[in-house]
């Protein structure tokens, strides 16, 4: 377990980090040194920071942690997916995948440990949200399912979906956070455009996406065409009815010409009917 006395370095900003050297009577660039190790190259514990001296990295070690997230289990599937059973910090798991197809290798990461919304059809759905994931644990599962996908099929990712345990506009500062760090050339240095958040639809949140001018890609779980049916399979609907959904996309693509995705579970005898489409 890690030393709660100890600051978890990498919930540190860069300005940050820097004032934190300056109080240690270290010099700045020694900061910047120490947060592309971090970020850049996903370096796991400070003995791997090389171009530091063995006294700083020491000091490093007496005062700060690498709340790492570390391969718990995989699991290998018949269609070449390898699923993860993540293990944070604090002890807690959480889900993970790599998905490798022809056209790409995708990664399917956690936003939170379980979830509120008790959606029917997924396994999450019937587990108590315990807490958000701050976003280097979200970072994290990138970088271990991307080495996951050079080290099983020679090739590195090349998509993130947001679909894995948890609401990620539930935890928005983090998601965001996550996606700014992924995206960043000292980060992983993805393209936007590789990135997809899937959400079941909170309609003031995708206002907020719109009004923030986000760049990554958007999906909605619809999973029904009317509100009555939706309400059954998910709960959410009490609060984000889909006429306040469509008038929240229609925000959002206007603030950010972003087209949505449209996500659609076709249940048998539930949602597959010719009505269905008509609506």
């Amino acid at each position: 377990m890690i030393n709660p006395k100890k600051t978890d370095i990498r919930s540190l900003d860069l300005p940050q980090l820097q004032k934190h050297f300056t109080e240690m009577q270290e010099p700045a660039y020694r900061a910047k040194q120490v947060y592309q190790w971090l970020w850049e190259k996903s370096a796991r514990s400070f003995e791997e920071m090389s171009n530091l001296s063995k006294d700083l990295r020491k000091k490093l070690d007496e005062n700060y942690s690498i709340n790492v997230v570390e391969i718990n289990s995989a699991q290998f599937s018949n269609d070449h997916t390898i699923k993860n059973a993540f293990r944070l910090h604090d002890g807690n798991i959480v889900e993970g995948v790599l998905i490798p197809t022809e056209e790409r290798m995708t990664a399917c990461v956690s936003s939170q440990v379980g979830c509120s919304l008790t959606c029917k059809f997924c396994a999450t759905g019937y587990m108590d949200r315990k807490r958000n994931l701050n976003a280097d644990e979200i970072y994290d599962q990138v970088v271990l399912i991307d080495q996951q996908a050079k080290k099983n099929y020679n090739i590195p990712l090349t998509n993130i979906v947001y679909m894995g345990m948890g609401e990620p506009l539930l935890n928005y500062a983090n998601v965001l956070k996550s996606i700014e760090r992924i995206t960043a050339p000292d980060g992983l240095n993805m393209s936007y455009k590789r990135i997809t958040v899937s959400t079941a639809g909170i309609a003031k949140m995708i206002k907020k996406l719109g009004d923030d001018g986000v760049k990554f890609n958007l999906a909605l779980s619809l999973h029904a065409a009317n509100d009555v049916k939706r309400h059954e399979i998910m709960p959410i609907t009490e609060h984000n009815s889909l006429k306040a959904l469509a008038e929240a996309l229609k925000y959002y693509f206007q603030k950010t010409k972003n087209p949505v995705t449209y996500e659609y579970i076709v249940f048998n005898n539930f949602n597959d009917e010719i009505e269905d489409a008509m609506d």
